[in-house]
């Protein structure tokens, strides 16, 4: 019985990764590359005796390289921006919802190798899931085809992003930026960031930071740099204000 499981689950298995291949045009040499890259956690931990590996050491990876390309294309396409102001924008394209809503149109959480579990409890959708599998993507074309490679899926990527940027003629401000605006625009007390927890893998540490005014919390975030999780937060915070005003964030 179980051999005669096993074609049809490696028929299903194949499925996603030949379809995010023709959705970004790649072509992989090492398909168990992109395999691992397609591998969320629960997966492994709905089967453990699988020989294959989750994404978050291509994650590892894909964040390193992501931050190296983006830098170098806001250094090359953006002149006149200071130091102070370029990373402000690296952090603007590089931030887990900014990822996660890159991946989404892609539908890459679709293409995502999961347990029963995670994906009942929306794990397709998940930010989270999206931009660590968007990453772990970009190790993975790194690993099996070098970093021109990599560097031509990023930009591609971020196309729209660069060029809104272009069109502006400078950085989109960042949240804890816009926060601060309508801070003093209203005249509220001062906005505070705290770091609560922070875990995740030892190679892969995950932040929780939660910004606070007049002893309430109004958003929380969480990415794997301090900086990361604030803005998080801080977006969540502007949300939540819109909300309560019926006003577009």
């Amino acid at each position: 019985m179980a051999g005669g499981r096993h074609p049809r689950l490696l028929r299903d298995r194949l499925a996603p990764a030949d379809e995010i291949q023709r959705r970004l045009g790649l072509s992989f040499s090492n398909p168990a590359l992109l395999a691992e890259a397609l591998t969320h956690p629960s997966s492994l931990n709905e089967n453990p005796g699988s020989a294959r590996a989750s994404y978050q050491r291509l994650e590892f990876l894909g964040d390193a390289i992501l931050g190296a390309v983006v830098a170098g294309a806001l250094f090359c396409r953006f002149p006149s921006l200071s130091e102070g102001e370029l990373t402000r924008f690296r952090a603007h394209l590089v931030q887990r919802k900014s990822l996660a809503r890159i991946a989404s149109d892609v539908n890459l959480g679709e293409c995502l190798y999961m347990g029963r579990g995670e994906e009942a409890g929306g794990g397709r959708r998940r930010e989270s899931n999206l931009a660590s599998a968007l990453e772990a993507l970009i190790g993975a074309v790194w690993l099996d085809q070098g970093f021109a490679a990599a560097s031509d899926l990023i930009t591609c990527l971020l196309a729209a992003e660069l060029q809104r940027g272009e069109a502006a003629g400078g950085v989109p401000k960042d949240p804890k930026s816009r926060l601060q605006e309508m801070a003093q625009a209203e005249g509220w007390p001062v906005f505070q960031y705290r770091v609560t927890s922070d875990g995740g893998a030892s190679h892969n540490p995950v932040y929780t930071a939660e910004v606070w005014v007049d002893g309430r919390v109004l958003g929380v975030g969480a990415a794997k740099r301090k900086s990361d999780a604030e803005q998080e937060a801080a977006a969540e915070a502007i949300a939540a204000l819109a909300e309560s005003a019926r006003l577009e964030p």
